[in-house]
């Protein structure tokens, strides 16, 4: 298989990604079973980013990213990729070269468990970045790894073409064959939040399940 012929997987669809942008990370992990959120040491290099888009899960040796730049070569538009670095910072695998090239390929963006560099420049553009703090050391680009195959990346399963879904508040991996009913079980999740906003301003300041769940587990309900 070529390097091309890696990047034909199947993508959640252009409709749901659009979809999807309407969405905080945090109700779709909520809604998702409280899972497939990325571990915390992956942030935003600004609050303001965010990325929604399909997966181009990439492997890489710690320190090295030679598969990272092939990822580059390869990916379609609005993929994002997304790099098991092996939450090594003692340096950094992509810089502003690397994040001027995507952003010309029209790519969505970068997911990456390692360093960045360049953070001045990458913190104040348009391109959305998630990664594991900075270094101003380069890599090595020397080393094989995976392209286009299931990885695993700050603790969570990722498979090409699942749906990323990223903002200030982390990283969540929705897997591509659920996105509809997530997205689906999102719009319940958002009524049901209002209702409850609606009644906090109406002065019922204690959640109606509180006493239900007080009595689940073993305890005095508040007006025992």
């Amino acid at each position: 298989m070529t390097y091309q012929e890696s990047a034909d997987f199947e993508r959640v669809s252009p409709a749901l990604i659009e979809r999807a942008k309407t969405y905080q990370a945090a109700i779709l992990c909520d809604v998702a079973g409280r899972r497939g959120t990325m571990d915390a040491r992956i942030r935003a290099l600004h609050p303001a980013m965010k990325i929604v888009g399909p997966a181009f899960p990439v492997e890489v040796r710690p320190g090295d990213n030679l598969m990272f730049h092939v990822a580059l070569a390869v990916a379609r538009p609005g993929d994002v990729i997304v790099v098991d670095g092996k939450a090594d910072t003692s340096c950094a695998l992509f810089g502003d070269l690397m994040v001027t090239q995507a952003a010309a390929a029209r790519l969505g963006g970068f997911v990456v468990d390692a360093a960045s560099r360049d953070t001045a420049a990458l913190a104040s553009g348009d391109f959305p970045i998630f990664a594991v703090g900075t270094n101003p050391c380069g890599p090595t680009k020397g080393l094989p790894g995976r392209l286009a195959q299931p990885t695993a990346v700050g603790g969570v399963a990722v498979n090409p073409g699942d749906l990323i879904v990223a903002d200030v508040d982390g990283v969540v991996v929705i897997p591509r064959e659920q996105v509809q009913a997530v997205l689906d079980a999102a719009d319940a999740k958002i009524a049901a939040e209002q209702q409850r906003l609606d009644e906090i301003a109406r002065g019922e300041l204690v959640s109606p399940w509180l006493d239900a769940a007080l009595r689940q587990a073993g305890l005095p309900t508040l007006a025992a």
